[in-house]
């Protein structure tokens, strides 16, 4: 049932109707995996792990903010030096080219944390919508250090997701936990000694960033998806209420008009799957019902992995990797609620 006039989409600046509510349908509750599916770590995930994978784009200028505000999908006109914004880059047609943590480090200054592979192309295309604004971006991947820091390693311990906080020089982004442990981003100039604590293996990280539900976007599946269909309006990584960016109307309709189809889920695999592999049912292997978003050896074995399916496949179960001896997937509990339309 479409929505009344006041939440249609509308890219004139004026506000959405947000008009959501906690789901109780949990994906997950299809095809779950087993106690022994050697998804889970034997000890709780702790310690500090540097971040090479993930790189920063650096926007100054005294309207850094106002520009990102009309070009992503969160708010950054109203972002306070004490928050943080989980946010995606888009297509005209609504499809996420990049996905961000992105911060202040002061009023005129914004820090977006990317995927490394995707910071070329994504700085050359942001830099295209620049035109008058003052804003200037560059790749200031060489100016910081990026650890992740997990259970007694961060700093403060558990924290709501998207806080952030300041630790002398460091900037401390709180993040969505993995397996009941909290995690956090730390970002700090590369001259700075590294965080205290345990070491982490970078390996572990990457893990605990499939268990969280969160994906970051990579080469791979770059235009694969519109936001909703990894989650991101039910982790803070899609404002309804703000103004015009690209690809708005898209996400606007697929939210307020039923026309989603697919979610992210969490599967755990008996062996590797890879990032962009099909994801297919076995009740039709002629067709794809998903893909592989982000993937991860589980330490107790196999892969876990967040994948981007059907929501009728993911009902159904008998879920694998590839169509000709297909790996099977075994649907995990999502660590957040969704959200859904009224």
């Amino acid at each position: 049932m479409q929505p009344p006039e006041s939440t249609t989409a509308r890219c004139d600046g004026r506000q959405h109707d947000q008009n959501q509510k906690t789901s109780h349908h949990n994906p997950a509750a299809f095809s779950m995996g087993s106690a022994d599916d050697n998804s889970a770590m034997t000890q709780p995930l702790n310690g500090i792990a540097p971040l090479s994978r993930l790189g920063v784009i650096r926007v100054e200028g005294e309207d850094a903010a106002k520009f990102l505000h009309g070009q992503l999908t969160q708010d950054f006109a109203l972002l306070g030096m004490d928050q943080a914004r989980l946010a995606a880059f888009l297509s005209a047609k609504g499809r996420m080219q990049a996905s961000f943590i992105g911060f202040k480090r002061s009023a005129t200054e914004v820090l977006l944390v990317c995927s490394h592979d995707l910071l070329p192309p994504t700085l050359k295309r942001l830099s295209m919508f620049v035109l008058r604004a003052k804003a200037k971006l560059t790749d200031a991947t060489g100016d910081f250090a990026l650890y992740g820091l997990v259970g007694t390693a961060v700093p403060g311990g558990s924290q709501p997701a998207w806080t952030k906080a300041d630790v002398g020089a460091a900037s401390v982004v709180h993040l969505y936990p993995a397996d009941g442990q909290p995690r956090a981003l730390w970002v700090a100039p590369a001259s700075e000694p590294a965080p205290a604590g345990p070491a982490l293996d970078e390996a572990a990280w990457q893990w605990s960033e499939v268990r969280s539900g969160v994906a970051t976007l990579t080469g791979p599946v770059v235009e694969a998806f519109v936001p909703q269909m990894l989650n991101f309006e039910s982790v803070g990584g899609v404002n309804f209420k703000k103004g015009c960016y690209p690809g708005q109307e898209v996400v606007a309709r697929s939210q307020f008009r039923g026309t989603l189809k697919r979610r992210a889920y969490i599967a755990h695999a008996a062996a590797e799957v890879a990032v962009g592999a099909e994801v297919f049912s076995a009740a039709d292997l002629a067709q794809p019902c998903g893909t592989v978003v982000q993937a991860a050896p589980a330490p107790g074995g196999g892969f876990d992995a967040i994948v981007s399916l059907q929501i009728s496949a993911a009902q159904d179960g008998g879920l694998q990797v590839g169509a000709e001896n297909g790996v099977a997937l075994s649907l995990q509990p999502l660590p957040y609620p969704l959200l859904e339309d009224i």
